[in-house]
């Protein structure tokens, strides 16, 4: 399965305990993220994720493009939702593209976490349903 992670700034590091807690379950799929998303991820982690470039230079519409070519199977993407961003007509587009796109996508930790025991668990072969 191939997993986009994507971190406001004052979001990186509950992205990165994340990752910690569930690196092995992260592991045994593709991942890809923002720029200083997955160096910090990698870092801590030691996963191999496929990096872009930083959010706001044009790394999630890279990411957005991947999802509108059915490349991306899910999305967590920790949003800081009390901090206006300059890009946020662009976050919001990513997540019109999963919704269309019928891509399973979190904006915070509790959902992360219901996804990722879902894939864990298998409850999230839906791509042979949906996309057929």
């Amino acid at each position: 399965m191939n997993i986009a992670l994507i971190a406001h700034d004052s979001k990186k590091e509950l992205m990165v305990q994340f990752c910690i807690a569930y690196c092995g379950i992260l592991s045994r799929h593709n991942l890809c993220a923002t720029s200083t998303t997955g160096k910090m991820i990698a870092e801590a982690t030691g996963l191999h994720i496929q990096r872009y470039l930083a959010g706001s230079q044009g790394g999630a519409q890279q990411i957005a493009s991947r999802i509108s070519c059915n490349e991306i199977d899910m999305l967590l993407f920790f949003r800081d939702s009390l901090s206006p961003k300059p890009h946020e007509p662009n976050d919001m587009n990513l997540l019109r593209l999963c919704d269309m796109h019928n891509i399973p996508f979190a904006t915070n930790i509790a959902s992360a976490e219901i996804l990722i025991h879902g894939l864990e668990r298998g409850d999230l072969d839906w791509r042979d349903i949906v996309r057929n």
